[in-house]
């Protein structure tokens, strides 16, 4: 990543639309973070999440919010200074994420403010929506973040 392409608290207008790459889910991906982070038969074992509310093998929430955390820093969200969150408001799992999905996320700048105490920083609150192949909604949030703003020359 070079430096031109680096984003800066100027760079985040409100309305401004940022987009991720895109990253395929299979079912041992959803098992190994499962078995280590959230494990549930629902997560584990296709043949027991039938039984469940989901009637099928589905990914943790945190799985995909990890997902989505992998496809912001790998260049969705290119902040100068790397992503350094402030919180999360409003974080939605509204449909699950399965084995066979291939994810992706868009970010809309909703607000961006100058810091008050921190003359080279602001504060930028984004509405982030991690999609399906489908352009289903697997995900919402709305992160704050922390950006430097841009040196001056």
């Amino acid at each position: 990543m070079t430096s031109q392409s680096l984003l800066y608290f100027e760079d985040f207008t409100p309305g401004r639309i940022l987009n991720s790459g895109s990253v395929a889910v299979d079912a041992a991906a959803i098992k190994a973070y499962a078995t280590q982070f959230d494990p549930q038969p629902f997560h584990l074992d296709e043949e027991a999440a039938q039984k469940t509310f989901f009637k099928g093998l589905a990914a943790s929430g945190w799985h995909t919010m990890s997902m989505t955390m992998r496809l912001l820093v790998d260049g969705g969200l290119p902040i100068a200074g790397g992503i350094i969150g402030a919180g999360a408001d409003e974080i939605r799992w509204p449909r699950a994420t399965r084995p066979g999905d291939t994810l992706r996320v868009q970010c809309e700048v909703l607000e961006a403010r100058p810091s008050k105490s921190r003359p080279d920083q602001g504060l930028v609150k984004l509405r982030c929506t991690t999609l399906n192949q489908n352009d289903e909604p697997v995900q919402t949030m709305l992160p704050n973040l922390v950006v430097p703003r841009r040196p001056k020359p």
